[in-house]
């Protein structure tokens, strides 16, 4: 994945509006009307999903969309926040107490629930317009956002900024929200690219006989021998470009101003080799990537219960929950859900992964966030108090909360990785182990910044280990060099093929994923799926009103086979979680199985997604209430 310039034109972009702003194309205070098919019939709209409200209907067209695209965490963000905006500005018009994010205007109408639902169309279709014109997959991304208005029945042409209509009300808030974005610091003008150079020249991952680093604790970039993009397009540079080096500058929802360093919240610096206070740290958390790696490996025959009455109800930043003792909606214990610890630990981190072909981690909380507005029993009172709200309200509140929360969540741990500029795992693994071993001055292959010793996990590779039948055996000619027990990569055809864990040479360790993939394309510190995961998680609590998922379960089935990487699981796998804070934990916690990033990049990501989480429920209150609201 790398940071191919979009080619997001603004000028070109708002040329689809068919006139910029000012330009008369319907009478102002013209009354709503329907589209008309070309024989001059009256077009009646196609009914749309059950319990789904228009709103929802434009987010599934958002979150199709950015499947196809290139998997920029960042940019979906911003883009599924600004479209909430949109939706939001829309419904809020006609509403007497609620308060516009951009467009502050109040409109009334015969039909409110007809006049919003337009409003609300032609503001979402404008802005994704001009987001997805030129995206990766632009040609049936456009065409789904135009059937859906034919759909509804709106006409694309009617372009007009002017009048009350509803029509011209959703293109003026989408002008509002365009011209927003040309200026929040996301250089979308430029295609969201920065200048940064990075100061470690690129990984050459197929060759673990060289490794070079300037500084081991900066961002590397890797360079693959194939690298394609979500829509199967080989991409000719191998090489990746950080995605979003400034994204700390941006513009957020509830969060402070990133200031001259980009840093909105400061998370603190993660561990760093040569540190005196963190240089244990950085090897030890080099160990716990392998170690987790070496668990990827269904044949070992471990069995782990993977139930809610054993796992989860951590502690803020950590892993150190039990589970519950009862299930608090039905009052009755979790029943356990003993599984292959291999093939838990391969359906999390691929169930997690919101990579190529995915909606991103941010999308990915959208897609939750539906599932549990679908769910049976769900009462719609907005943080689980008052009386219950429409389907239509219940979501352009939920998507301005979440959607705030998680474009923050962008912003704030995209501040923290352009600042602190930190190390991948593989970089970490392949860099102390091409050194040597760092425990035992005394011993073979000995280096101060070597990987520590752990017998049965890193090893240095002598003749006697490397004698047939012993350990070492497939690694005979690297006598003195450092091996590791881990999952030993990636199988010549992982449709039929598993690798399990293996004695490899540490300069060759790769994390669980797909080759033409390995790691993302930007620093590790701090995770961006626990920040996005925790800040929605968060939100999601507050708005529900309970911290549980709807029955007080939630599951993700993994079917036998199904798995991507390589072959597996060997057996169906169904991942649980009783609330929305384990959830979250377990995406932050499959980034470590996936070898993607290390305890700190976690840990300190989920902490920095709550404070964002927080502040965006607490904002968006105040433009519901339209309480201390100026302009956005």
């Amino acid at each position: 994945m790398d940071a191919k310039t979009r080619g997001n034109r603004p000028a070109r972009r708002m040329a689809a509006l068919g006139a910029a702003i000012g330009v008369v194309t319907v009478l102002a205070g013209a009354a709503l009307v329907r589209a008309t098919s070309p024989s001059g019939d009256e077009c009646i709209p196609a009914a749309s999903p059950p319990g789904w409200s228009v709103a929802r209907r434009w987010n599934e067209s958002l979150l199709t969309a950015i499947r196809r695209d290139l998997p920029a965490p960042t940019v979906h963000a911003r883009n599924l926040f600004h479209t909430s905006v949109a939706m939001w500005d829309a419904w809020a018009a006609y509403e007497p107490e609620a308060a516009g994010y951009l467009v502050h205007e109040k409109l009334s109408a015969d039909d409110v629930r007809a006049a919003r639902e337009e409003a609300i169309s032609y503001a979402a279709y404008r802005v994704l317009e001009q987001r997805y014109l030129e995206s990766v997959g632009a040609a049936d991304s456009i065409a789904e956002f135009d059937r859906l208005m034919a759909d509804l029945c709106y006409r694309i042409e009617r372009t007009s900024t002017v009048g009350d209509s509803p029509a011209a009300l959703g293109n003026r808030i989408a002008a509002a929200v365009i011209e927003r974005g040309l200026v929040d610091g996301a250089n979308e003008e430029g295609g969201y690219t920065s200048g940064y150079e990075p100061v470690n020249p690129p990984l050459e991952v197929a060759d673990g006989s060289t490794i070079e680093m300037v500084d081991p604790n900066r961002w590397q970039p890797l360079q693959l021998a194939e690298m394609v993009s979500q829509n199967g397009i080989p991409i000719q540079n191998g090489v990746q470009q950080f995605v979003g080096p400034h994204w700390g500058h941006v513009e957020g929802f509830a969060l402070p101003d990133g200031g001259a360093r980009g840093l909105p919240i400061d998370p603190g610096p993660p561990p760093e080799l040569g540190d005196p206070s963190s240089d244990g740290d950085f090897k030890a958390s080099a160990l716990e990537v392998l170690r987790l790696s070496s668990r990827l490996d269904a044949s070992d025959g471990v069995t782990v219960d993977v139930s809610p009455g054993s796992i989860g109800d951590n502690p803020l930043g950590s892993n150190d929950g039990d589970g519950y003792d009862v299930n608090p909606v039905t009052g009755q214990p979790y029943e356990p859900n003993p599984v292959n610890r291999g093939d838990f630990a391969r359906a999390l981190v691929e169930y997690w992964a919101d990579g190529p072909r995915s909606e991103t981690p941010p999308g990915h909380w959208n897609v939750i966030a539906n599932e549990v507005s679908d769910s049976r029993g769900v009462s719609f009172q907005i943080g689980g108090a008052g009386g219950p709200v429409d389907r239509l309200e219940w979501d352009v509140k939920l998507y301005l909360a979440l959607n705030g929360a998680v474009h923050d969540a962008a912003v704030a741990a995209w501040g923290a990785k352009g600042y602190y500029d930190s190390v991948r795992p593989i970089s970490m693994i392949r860099y102390l182990g091409s050194l040597g071993q760092s425990s035992d001055p005394e011993g073979p292959a000995y280096h101060p910044d070597g990987l520590p010793l752990d017998p049965g996990l890193v090893e240095v590779i002598g003749r006697a280990t490397t004698a047939p039948g012993e350990r070492h055996e497939a690694l005979a000619g690297h006598e003195g060099e450092i091996a590791v027990y881990a999952w030993g990569g990636n199988p010549d055809d992982p449709e039929t093929e598993a690798s399990g864990a293996a004695w490899i040479l540490a300069t060759e360790w790769v994390p669980y994923q797909v080759p033409t993939f390995v790691t993302p394309a930007f620093a590790g510190y701090v995770s961006g799926h626990s920040t996005f995961s925790r800040a929605a998680a968060e939100v999601m609590t507050a708005f529900t009103g309970s911290e549980y998922f709807p029955g007080g379960l939630f599951k993700w089935h993994e079917p036998a086979g199904s798995l991507e990487v390589e072959a597996g699981p060997t057996g169906d796998v169904t991942l649980q979680a009783a609330t929305y804070y384990d959830a979250a934990d377990q995406a932050g916690v499959s980034r470590l199985y996936g070898g993607i990033h290390i305890a700190a990049d976690d840990f300190r990501g989920r902490t920095l997604g709550s404070v964002c989480g927080i502040a965006a429920w607490e904002r968006a209150q105040r433009y519901f209430t339209g309480r201390g609201i100026g302009d956005g």
